[in-house]
């Protein structure tokens, strides 16, 4: 089996000067845990749930929310996004993305063109569906 046959093709992008607000507002109305961080059109960077999180002030939403903890939604996409990519093509195995995993820190993959164009991606949880056995229906 390939990637391309569990790869999650509509991928939600935003841009290396898009604010943190963004992101966060992104965040709080999906159901997923990865944006890809696009330059020019080519992959740049991945910004995680976790990222965010660990970027913006937990006093956010709270009675205690401050001027500078809300100053933390002004960052930028380019100061917290991880810009070490791994990245697969649509041809790698499934066996590919597995090892990838169990070598590098990483909750995604990217999956890009010849281009470095993201054409999709592969979430350890999309792997995991693979190996369970599907319902009847």
């Amino acid at each position: 089996m390939k990637i391309r046959d569990i790869m999650t093709r509509s991928v939600v992008t935003v841009s290396m000067d898009d604010k943190l607000s963004l992101i966060k507002e992104i965040f709080d109305n999906a159901k997923f845990r990865h944006l890809l961080v696009l330059d020019d059109g080519k992959l740049a960077g991945v910004v995680s749930d976790r990222d965010l999180l660990k970027a913006i002030s937990p006093n956010l939403g709270t009675m205690v929310v401050t001027y500078r903890d809300l100053a933390t939604l002004n960052k930028r996409v380019h100061q917290i996004m991880s810009r070490k990519l791994i990245t697969l093509t649509a041809d790698a195995s499934i066996s590919d993305a597995a090892a990838l995993f169990n070598t590098h820190r990483i909750s995604c993959i990217p999956i890009v063109d010849n281009e470095f164009r993201p054409i999709g991606i592969v979430s350890w949880r999309d792997l995991i569906k693979t190996m369970l056995p599907q319902p009847q229906r």
